[in-house]
Formats: structure tokens, sequence, C-alpha cells
């Protein structure tokens, strides 16, 4: 599939931090909730949301809102997508032409 400049530098800025690769290796293993992420990583919830939602931007997670059956408050739940990275020669000359 094709992918905008857009897109690419969506991707390429995704994986460009240490903590997005940390967080794409966890959520391979299951789907998380951000707090416990957070406290996995020992990083404020703040800065979890701020790298996940990078991640998201970038078609690597998605996530879904739910109310636990012990719980009353609502838990944003993350987890991977299918998805393989390629950038190849072809893909800069359609999108530089």
């Amino acid at each position: 599939m094709a992918k905008s400049l857009q897109q690419i530098v969506d991707i390429g800025e995704a994986l460009s931090h240490p903590v997005r690769l940390k967080l794409l290796y966890m959520l391979a293993e299951r789907e998380r909730y951000v707090y416990e992420l957070a406290k996995d990583l020992n990083l404020s919830r703040q800065v979890v949301n701020l790298h996940l939602k990078r991640l998201e931007k970038a078609g690597f997670v998605e996530s879904d809102l739910r109310l636990e059956d012990d719980d009353l408050r609502a838990k944003k739940f993350y987890r991977l997508k299918e998805f393989e990275v390629s950038l190849g020669m072809e893909d800069l000359k359609r999108i530089f032409k």
C-alpha cells in the first residue's frame, strides 16, 4: 500500500524513541491499560499517554475504553495492531516526483 509523505513521517517519529519501541514490545505480549504500562516502565501516566498517542497516530496500536466489573472507572486499554514497516526507493520516487 502506498504511503503518503506524512504517513512515512508519522511512522518514523513513532519509531524514533526507545520508550515507544519498548511499548510496542510490551503490547506484543498482550493488551494493557495505561496505568499498568506506566507502572512497568516507571513513568508517569501522562508521559506514557503521549507516547501511546504517537504510536496510535502512526497506526501501530489501537485503544478502547472499558468498564471493568470490579471497578467503576473507565480504563483505556491498548493493543498492538499487525504492522510491517518498509520504505524503498520506489516510495521516495513516487512521493517526490
